[in-house]
């Protein structure tokens, strides 16, 4: 079965890339995998390193799989079959390695880093250079 990236931060970019990605999965009867990203940024004192800590990076799992929870739920799901995946690591490279095999990537224009000024956001652009299969960038609402 044919299959379809996504990539979701919480942002209405990323939910209007979800939106997007679901309509075109229907018409492709394709299978619709739903992305979040994560990084754990620290700071560490002596004798203490929270990113070894299981239930420190058990909690972000859970927090970035109801990022992407919320934003199906927001726009629904009806007649496509979803993947969620949360995933640790940057988010392009995580997106780009995702999408390997994929039919097609879909991302928004800007997420929830960057400058509101730019055309395009740097995970979208890295995407778009990188990925193994044709990307989809789908601007925002003017």
């Amino acid at each position: 079965m044919s299959f379809i990236v996504v990539g979701i931060d919480g942002s209405d970019e990323s939910k209007r890339a979800l939106h997007w990605a679901l309509g075109e999965a229907r018409l492709r009867e394709a299978k619709l995998l739903a992305v979040h990203t994560w990084t754990y940024q620290f700071t560490t004192g002596p004798g203490y390193l929270p990113g070894a800590d299981p239930e420190v990076r058990a909690s972000i799992q859970k927090e970035a799989e109801q990022v992407i929870t919320d934003a199906l739920a927001e726009v629904g799901t009806v007649g496509v079959e979803v993947e969620v995946k949360a995933l640790e690591g940057s988010p392009a490279a995580t997106l780009v390695e995702a999408a390997e095999g994929a039919d097609l990537l879909v991302v928004g224009s800007r997420g929830r880093g960057g400058f509101s000024g730019l055309l395009l956001g740097s995970v979208s652009q890295q995407c778009a250079h990188h990925a193994p299969c044709p990307v989809v960038i789908v601007p925002p609402v003017r």
